[in-house]
């Protein structure tokens, strides 16, 4: 199976903790150059130190701020300016809890300038040199919500639903340019993310958090939360030479728990 990714230059988003910072270590240990993206300078410095490195691989950093749409856009811009990215991780911390009809508008628009919005700018800035090379990659990290609406969710579940749609049309256009786009749906993951869920459930309900979380283990087959890195080696694998005919999937990385096929 061929997973080589030597000689390509992988942006990932959302690298400073959890899922984003899985993915960066296993595209880094299938040879790839890893440029990681958030917004705390001193965490992602740590974070490319960590990172594995073999022969000539040389990994790095940038600090933005994804609801900073111009800057964002001449940050990456640069970035690929320099040094072409050939793989990308759209990867961004979900919206707080709370159901859909009393959400304010200011939070639907947060979200979607975060994500799709943030999306799109990062896409535009980097497709030059997917196109040239005739070879890409765009894995975007979502939801499971995207298939089954998750109680308490309403803004991430519009926002995520959102994103999906923008991918598949991506993915149907740029695959004549050897470009595909997936989306990767994590269930329940050992994450910062999940502390918040369990929190906010927790104030909604009354139920105590441990309460929470062992109804959560128990609604997943598995009966378990996933590892940041098991997330991250299946957005390795979509990004991989491997995996250069899938393309336009929504994959659930859940333990089974959705219910949906």
């Amino acid at each position: 199976m061929d997973l080589d990714l030597n000689g390509r230059h992988a942006l990932v988003c959302g690298g400073s903790e959890g899922i984003g910072r899985a993915a960066a270590r296993e595209l880094a240990l299938l040879g790839a150059d890893v440029t990681v993206l958030a917004r705390r300078d001193e965490v992602l410095q740590e974070v490319v130190a960590a990172l594995p490195r073999s022969g000539a691989q040389e990994h790095g950093w940038i600090a933005a701020d994804v609801s900073q749409s111009h800057a964002l856009r001449a940050q990456v811009e640069a970035l690929a300016a320099g040094k072409p990215v050939q793989v990308l991780v759209n990867n961004t911390g979900g919206p707080p809890g709370g159901p859909a009809y009393s959400a304010e508008i200011a939070a639907f628009l947060d979200a979607f300038n975060k994500h799709l919005v943030a999306n799109q700018i990062i896409v535009q800035a980097v497709l030059p040199g997917m196109r040239a090379a005739n070879w890409g990659r765009i894995v975007n990290v979502i939801s499971t919500s995207v298939k089954e609406p998750i109680a308490n969710l309403g803004v991430s579940n519009t926002v995520r639903g959102a994103v999906a749609s923008w991918a598949k049309t991506l993915s149907r256009e740029l695959a004549p340019f050897g470009i595909t786009v997936n989306n990767v749906l994590p269930g329940y993951t050992e994450t910062a993310r999940i502390v918040q869920i369990v929190a906010d459930r927790a104030h909604a309900s009354g139920q105590s958090r441990d309460a929470i979380l062992a109804g959560m283990r128990q609604a997943v087959p598995a009966g378990r939360f996933a590892l940041p890195e098991e997330i991250g080696g299946v957005i390795a694998f979509l990004c991989s030479p491997a995996a250069g005919y899938v393309n336009g999937v929504s994959l659930a990385v859940d333990g089974g728990r959705m219910q949906s096929i």
